[in-house]
């Protein structure tokens, strides 16, 4: 399982122009089910994204499709994490990572 994180760069006002692809991108994550959150960093904007897959390779190459990561609005950041212990109403995370 992995946390990315999306930092806003100097570039962000570039972000309306690409926001259908960027959007259009996380569909496909979601669709392709390696995504299963997605939301905004709050204050200071960016975005964060729990995704489970088990090939870090294809997720990396994934975060790099992204048209935000592409046209420099966004540097990505991918941290693994493994579950070691969850609430119940999480365990479906803990079972998916193993």
């Amino acid at each position: 399982m992995y946390i990315i994180t999306l930092t806003l760069t100097d570039q962000k006002s570039k972000a309306p122009d690409f926001m259908a692809a960027h959007n259009d991108w996380i569909a496909r994550g979601f669709d392709d089910g390696a995504f299963l959150l997605v939301g905004s960093l709050k204050p200071q904007g960016g975005g964060a994204i729990l995704a489970i897959q088990t090939d870090r390779a294809a997720l990396e190459q994934r975060v790099a499709d992204d048209p935000f990561v592409k046209e420099g609005i966004a540097v990505p950041e991918i941290q693994e994490i493994a579950p070691g212990r969850t609430d119940p109403r999480l365990s479906f995370l803990k079972d998916a990572a193993a």
